[in-house]
């Protein structure tokens, strides 16, 4: 059923441009703006052009897997899936109330399309580890899983055991975003993407406002390995 939300559009008919709109409308002291804002360029490219998911069908086995590890942040992510028509946009308001499904960090039960409960950071990409394997072990080779992390997250060795992992299992269908607004506490010698390369995965790095470079980057070819885009933002934007 088609309905009309506060922006005077159908569910699922926004645009990039309402974001900022769809952001303003969710309010409150414990927001975490500026961790939202650094992903929201990421998560709309993503939704927009690039995963394969439907949001009258978020159970489609076939579906691919979006996972936000990055889960104290979830502003961006609650617009990017109101403005794809995953959740109303009237639900919006509400952000962090008692009685709202939208909680500061999502849940999973509550919001249609969130494939994970998440705000514990360091689990989203372990998690998506073992997401990637569970379809392999079903014969299910079309869908792809995706995993948005904060570069922060990189001190949690959760996440270096996960790497370390993925690539000589050659996880293919698994994909790794890491938003770098140079938060982390301790320095990667030659830089995140190196960290990767040396567990055997496919990198490349961006500029995490660029949508034509990040298009670029998600859609590279990586046959055999897993991939990451490291995605550069500026710190204040953190």
């Amino acid at each position: 059923m088609t309905t009309t939300d506060t922006l005077g559009r159908t569910n699922g008919s926004c645009g990039y441009a309402d974001l900022p709109r769809l952001m303003g409308l969710m309010t409150g002291d414990e927001k975490h703006g500026p961790a939202a804002t650094s992903t929201l360029d990421v998560l709309w490219v993503l939704y927009d052009r690039v995963l394969r998911i439907d949001p009258g069908r978020p159970d489609d086995p076939e579906r691919d897997r979006f996972l936000l590890s990055k889960g104290h942040g979830p502003m961006a992510y609650y617009a990017v899936l109101a403005a794809k028509g995953f959740l109303p946009v009237d639900w919006l308001p509400g952000f962090g109330s008692y009685d709202s499904p939208l909680g500061h960090h999502p849940d999973r039960t509550l919001i249609p399309g969130v494939e994970i409960s998440s705000g514990s950071l360091g689990h989203g990409l372990p998690i998506a580890v073992g997401t990637a394997l569970g379809l392999r072990a079903q014969g299910l080779h079309r869908p792809r899983v995706w995993v948005l992390i904060g570069d922060a997250e990189l001190d949690e060795g959760s996440n270096h055991e996960a790497i370390a992992f993925a690539g000589p299992a050659g996880l293919e269908r698994l994909h790794t975003v890491v938003v770098d607004n140079a938060s982390a506490s301790h320095a990667r010698p030659g830089g995140i993407a190196a960290r990767f390369e040396a567990a055997g995965w496919s990198t490349t790095t961006v500029d995490g406002r660029d949508h034509e470079a990040l298009h670029a980057a998600f859609t590279a070819a990586h046959p055999g390995r897993p991939h990451v885009v490291v995605a550069r933002v500026e710190p204040k934007d953190a």
